[in-house]
């Protein structure tokens, strides 16, 4: 099969298309035949030698990847949730070695749900990994309750967007911070109050927050906590942002202070894909490439605004 290798970590000049043996479906697992990879910030900061660096070291060839969309090909002789020609998706495998920048993946059946009908392979490819990362910080970690105000940092972002919609849909109030050229975007995903962090200051702008989606970390961090009620959670997604942040919510007394890191989960993939199914959650795709132009998808990831997602297409 063909894959997209990393020779090594750095630019995007370190990617080569190759052929590869194709992985094989274990016990528990899939095998995958992918039609959709998308792509996230995890991917990039991998490539360059950050992120899953400690697991993707140890894997010879190194691919990076971990979202996908595709058609099951092979079935493992213990799972019984899919059967051969199901249309799945999600994320695999993470943290860890995802392997996903190829033509087929191999895949726990415990971290899939079905393809909704009514998406696209690659809408579906689109709403795995960063609708999975706002669900387990605003309902698995946050347990939002209706009426609640929340403020989301960076909505019109691949996390964001999808955050601000989840939190719509469970009632909360909800606050996002966006750039000016991003306003008309958010407000469409339901967004109630909108600050433009070219021209305000939050801080200067709202008060009482129940909840805080922390996509950014560092004075971001300190500033957001002089927003958050005394019984308020503050969660923070940058992982290279976690001591400092470590080091205010003490320094500030901050109660409910939580850094995640999304996890795979076939159960958190399930209530995706029944809010995708429904129209209750929508996909917003800001690129799709195909499947030779991964490095150009990588360089408008790291160089350019990107609203929604970017996806990567084999079919």
């Amino acid at each position: 099969m063909k894959a997209m290798i990393l020779k090594q970590f750095g630019g995007i000049e370190n990617f080569s298309l190759e052929e590869v043996p194709k992985p094989k479906a274990g016990p528990e697992e899939v095998l995958i035949e992918i039609q959709a990879i998308g792509i996230d910030q995890i991917d990039v900061k991998s490539r360059k030698g950050e992120g899953m660096l400690n697991d993707l070291k140890q894997e010879h060839p190194m691919i990076l990847g971990w979202d996908v969309s595709g058609i099951v090909s092979k079935v493992g002789e213990q799972v019984k949730t899919f059967r051969a020609g199901d249309a799945v998706f999600g994320t695999i495998h993470f943290p860890g070695p995802g392997s996903s920048y190829a033509e087929f993946a191999a895949a726990p059946a415990d971290q899939l749900a079905l393809k909704p009908e009514n998406i696209s392979h690659a809408e579906a490819a689109a709403a795995t990994q960063s609708p999975l990362t706002a669900w387990q910080a605003l309902i698995d970690t946050g347990h939002l309750k209706k009426g609640e105000r929340v403020l989301i940092h960076g909505g019109a972002g691949g996390v964001g967007n999808y955050a601000i919609q989840i939190a719509k849909h469970f009632g909360c109030y909800v606050i996002t911070t966006v750039s000016d050229r991003d306003k008309a975007f958010v407000k469409a995903l339901g967004a109630d109050e909108i600050i433009s962090y070219q021209t305000q200051k939050f801080e200067e702008e709202i008060s009482e927050v129940d909840f805080i989606l922390d996509t950014l970390g560092g004075d971001n961090f300190v500033r957001s906590l002089k927003v958050l009620k005394p019984e308020g959670m503050i969660v923070l997604l940058p992982s290279n942002k976690k001591a400092a942040a470590d080091k205010a919510a003490e320094t500030y007394h901050i109660k409910n202070y939580k850094h995640i890191l999304m996890h795979s989960s076939g159960k958190d993939m399930q209530e995706i894909a029944e809010m995708l199914r429904k129209g209750t959650l929508k996909v917003y795709i800001d690129k799709t490439y195909p499947f030779k132009q991964i490095p150009k998808a990588h360089e408008q990831l790291e160089n350019g605004k990107v609203r929604g997602k970017i996806v990567i297409t084999l079919s």
